[in-house]
């Protein structure tokens, strides 16, 4: 985050977030790439857990536990990492900024505040209310200002930044792709597969709003990548692809997005959060990917955003 933002930006209340989120930004920039990981944050600030009913470890089941370090070879091929700092749990970048639930707060949301989504209805809108399992999250109700200074001063901020990177890739290159990162538990992916009666449950699954977001050549040769070694691989069910994969991918003006969803079990323990035997494993075949994607990613698409 560079001197600008910091300035530009509201200061969050909670002390540990005084560095809301980094960007590891590569030597040269030489690949149109942006990779995003919005849920891996692990820094829950005192007051948060002060006000749950759940203790640190149910809430980090909705954390996206080491997506970041998966990918932590993007940025030595060429591409920027951003990545959050705190957790899903406490505010949620994969929503829209004013995504609100009423029956959370104490006051009345603004007008202007989007309170009918699906998402929302489920307990998971911009502060969500449940965690990954349908567990509440608070104690109490909160104040609406305390949700609007979290929107302020993490979720515009960090958008605000990717944005940037966007922006800049595509001025350079022509095009730009933004890789959203995620994970999503072995549980999900296993109920996700049983009710369309496929008798293996997916290792990725690759989203990209139905092929809305992102240019089909992109997504067939990373599919194509990941089956060559074995994995079992989805698209856009159980995960399409939200708020960012929404928001950002919109090839005719040169902006292509894919949501890459990984199952827990394949590079961690799901109980402890630990990395398994499997983690370096992955994290080099991601960064082949990152390889696969620059040199696919390439001359027609920067010829079709230049038309």
């Amino acid at each position: 985050m560079s001197n600008d933002e910091r300035a530009a930006s509201p200061t969050p209340a909670d002390p540990e977030l005084h560095v809301p989120f980094e960007l590891v930004e590569p030597a040269e920039l030489s690949s149109p790439l942006v990779f995003s990981s919005p849920h891996s944050g692990d820094i829950y600030p005192a007051s948060f857990l002060a006000s749950s009913r759940l203790d640190i470890s149910s809430l980090r089941r909705s954390e996206d536990a080491h997506v970041h370090e998966l990918f932590a070879l993007a940025p030595t091929l060429g591409a920027p990492l951003l990545k959050a700092n705190f957790p899903r749990a406490f505010l949620d970048l994969n929503r829209e900024p004013y995504e609100l639930d009423p029956r959370m707060f104490e006051d009345a949301l603004p007008e202007f505040a989007n309170t009918r989504s699906l998402r929302v209805a489920a307990g998971l809108g911009a502060i969500p209310r449940v965690v990954a399992d349908a567990r509440e999250i608070y104690s109490g109700r909160l104040r609406v200002a305390e949700a609007l200074h979290r929107i302020e001063s993490l979720h515009k901020p960090y958008h605000a930044a990717l944005r940037s990177l966007m922006e800049r890739a595509r001025d350079k290159f022509g095009a730009a792709l933004l890789v959203d990162c995620h994970s999503m538990p072995s549980s999900v992916a296993k109920e996700s597969a049983a009710g369309r009666g496929e008798k293996r449950k997916p290792d990725f699954v690759l989203g990209d709003r139905f092929g809305a977001s992102c240019s089909g050549d992109i997504v067939e040769a990373l599919e194509a990548r990941l089956r060559q070694w074995g994995y079992h691989v989805l698209r856009n069910r159980p995960y399409a692809g939200g708020y960012i994969t929404e928001h950002y991918g919109k090839p005719g003006a040169g902006w292509h997005a894919v949501q890459i969803e990984i199952s827990r079990n394949l590079y961690m323990n799901e109980a402890d959060l630990r990395r398994n035997l499997d983690f370096d494993l992955l994290a080099s075949r991601l960064g082949e990917i990152v390889r696969l994607l620059t040199q696919t990613f390439g001359p027609r698409e920067q010829r079709a955003a230049a038309e």
